[in-house]
């Protein structure tokens, strides 16, 4: 494992470099803004503009790599993101942050593509699924470290811009340093609703009810932290705490789902979601034990349900085809990405913090809703037809490119991680 592992270091390292950038900036702007008073529209705004160029980035830069080739794609991605952080702190305003977020967003994507294409390329047979397990812990790490990282200083200040900044072009450093011969073209995924409809209306429904959540949260939690007292240190802790509890429950929902019928499994992890919504706007304004509690187990049901769904959908797939349907839910996922943190932002805006997991929650029952219909009308997937379930980074960390790292090259499936 060791030696498998040891020429890809620096893959691996570029791709920490990313993730930790880009959990870092992720969390110092909607910090930043609410310091400078920015509404939590404009801020949730932020967060649609990042899905918007995430989708962008994951669907335009096969095309230019295809002209410009993997090495000048890359350093562009990482420069650009560079002077993006740069410009947020030059001009404090989110009618810049806004559209530099969408600039953010897209060479995020390309970036990460090109460093996944690198570790395809180079990951070999036999190791393929422990390598993924590995890439795949690494960024949980790397993220986390990024937003833990502001209870070291001082929000207010340009120190943490101008870090992300650096660390994005550290990145550059894999392919400065590979003498790898230039990775096969990236992987494109198309979206076509129709077929991903066709083949599993509950996936689809679902991942979108997903995207509105998920990027609600990841993109408002800073507001709300901020807005119910609590500390910068403590903010960092309630974005951080979900993902990390998300992680771990991927290995009980995992194991759930592969014994059970999918769909109810999905609607029990859902309900334990809608239970901490109504916690979070029962409590109203929480301390600081509580508040990280309850995201402990918001996190551990939230961020579990989209391998879940991925699963689900790939039961009722042609063989082969864990790619072009796991990458087109990863598009719908980025539409309710788009959505989500807009409408939130508003509704904080006009009716309080906690109006946050309002509509979140109503995500969610309208989740179990669809689910339970789909139960009644359809039947389960025969027990020797389902695939097995993949634990994975989080959607938003996710591109076309991880998907390929995932699978079997030979088989289109995705690999077991011993």
């Amino acid at each position: 494992m060791v030696r498998s592992l040891l020429p890809l270091t620096a893959l691996l390292m570029g791709s920490a470099f990313l993730l930790f950038a880009g959990g870092l900036n992720g969390l110092i702007l909607p910090v930043r803004g609410e310091a400078e008073g920015f509404t939590a529209a404009s801020l949730g705004l932020l967060g649609t503009g990042w899905a918007i160029g995430y989708v962008a980035g994951c669907l335009g830069t096969p095309r230019l790599v295809a002209r410009v080739g993997h090495i000048r794609s890359f350093g562009a991605m990482c420069a650009i993101a560079a002077i993006a952080v740069l410009l947020s702190l030059l001009l404090i305003t989110p009618w810049v942050w806004i559209p530099v977020r969408a600039l953010s967003g897209f060479c995020f994507a390309g970036a990460a593509m090109i460093v996944e294409s690198w570790l395809n390329e180079r990951a070999e047979a036999g190791s393929r699924g422990r390598i993924f397990g590995v890439y795949t812990m690494v960024n949980l790490f790397a993220s986390t470290a990024g937003q833990m990282s502001l209870t070291l200083g001082d929000a207010s200040g340009y120190v943490f811009f101008v870090i992300a900044a650096m660390v994005y072009c550290l990145a550059l450093l894999p392919t400065a340093m590979s003498a790898t011969m230039t990775p096969k073209p990236l992987t494109q995924v198309s979206l076509n609703l129709r077929a991903l409809w066709r083949n599993s209306p509950v996936a689809v429904f679902s991942v979108f009810m997903i995207g509105i959540a998920n990027a609600s949260f990841g993109t408002l939690a800073a507001v709300y932290g901020a807005r119910i007292g609590l500390s910068l240190s403590d903010i960092a802790l309630f974005a951080s705490i979900p993902i990390l509890a998300g992680a771990v429950a991927q290995i009980p929902v995992g194991y759930l789902s592969d014994k059970f019928e999918r769909r109810k499994v999905l609607i029990g992890v859902a309900l334990v979601a809608v239970v901490a919504d109504g916690l979070f706007i029962m409590a109203g304004e929480p301390g600081r034990t509580l508040v990280l509690a309850l995201v402990a187990l918001f996190g551990a049901s939230v961020f579990a349900m989209y391998p879940v769904i991925v699963a689900h959908a790939n039961d009722h797939a042609e063989p082969g085809s864990f790619i072009q349907v796991s990458g087109g839910l990863l598009l719908v996922f980025g539409l309710g990405s788009i959505l989500g943190p807009t409408l939130a932002g508003y509704a904080m805006t006009a009716y309080g913090a906690a109006t946050l997991f309002a509509v979140i929650g109503v995500a969610h029952v309208l989740l179990i809703v669809f689910a339970i219909l789909r139960l009644r009308t359809t039947a389960a997937v025969p027990k020797a037809q389902k695939t097995d379930f993949q634990a994975g980074p989080l959607a938003r960390s996710q591109t076309p490119e991880t998907l390929a790292l995932a699978a079997d090259p030979e088989t289109g499936q995705p690999e077991s991680t011993p």
